[in-house]
């Protein structure tokens, strides 16, 4: 009789046992399954984060090359233009000097105002420069055309092509960007040779590197001399248009 009794208490306690487990074990389930679900999620949008970073990288990397594209087809058209007129000016002091004239004139004419003559450039210095150029145009090894430069100008002092250097000089300068070294080579050209085909330029660039250090009032003079001094210049319609910008 006892164990009876004992085997009917048991037993219901056993089978409450058993179902508090078999209820805990369904919501361990269900918690499970939701968390499954919240990290499938998770990673899902993480997935999507991802593909968007990649997809905003590569418009970034594309308006990179871009950009850096524009500046180098800018450079080679700095370049090609100096070959050119480089070629001319070579043309023009080949030729004959004019003969004086021999007439008799009662009030004769002043002598006309000697332009300043720039020793045009041998075989091997042409050489030299277009190795430099090959440096900043296609090699884009802006350090070391920086040491060829001053090499350069040192080896050819005071010629046609040294004053094409120094402007260069300051152009690489400004594209490393090293603003105070671009300031001084653009400040050589604008004020030693002021009267070179590459002055105009110097006087705009120095305008540009002046802005960029912040320098605003002497940025506004620079742009202004290049208008005064070279009017007919193509760096005088940009100095032009830096100012309306400027007071816009």
């Amino acid at each position: 009789m006892r164990k009876f009794l004992m085997a009917t208490v048991v037993l219901p306690l056993a089978f409450g046992q058993a179902g508090v487990t078999l209820a805990q074990s369904a919501q361990d389930t269900q918690r499970n399954t939701s968390n499954s679900q919240a990290t499938a999620e998770l990673f899902y949008m993480i997935q999507q984060l991802q593909g968007e970073v990649r997809r905003l990288q590569g418009q970034v990397e594309e308006q990179r090359h871009q950009i850096e594209r524009l500046q180098q087809q800018g450079r080679d058209r700095y370049i090609d233009l100096d070959q050119r007129i480089l070629d001319l000016s070579e043309k023009v002091a080949s030729q004959p000097a004019p003969a004086a004239s021999t007439g008799n004139d009662s009030t004769p004419s002043g002598p006309a105002p000697a332009a300043k003559e720039y020793r045009q450039p041998g075989a091997e210095e042409r050489k030299a420069y277009e190795q430099i150029q090959d440096l900043i145009r296609n090699q884009k090894k802006y350090d070391e055309a920086i040491s060829r430069i001053y090499e350069f100008i040192d080896e050819y002092p005071e010629g046609d092509l040294t004053v094409n250097a120094y402007y260069w000089l300051g152009e690489v300068y400004l594209v490393k960007p090293q603003l105070e070294q671009a300031k001084q080579a653009f400040t050589i050209v604008a004020t030693r040779f002021a009267d070179h085909r590459k002055a105009p330029d110097a006087v705009y660039k120095l305008g540009v590197t002046h802005d960029r250090l912040g320098e605003k009032e002497q940025a506004r003079r620079s742009m202004q001399t290049v208008i005064e001094d070279y009017p007919s210049s193509s760096a005088a319609d940009l100095a032009r248009k830096f100012l309306e910008s400027q007071n816009s």
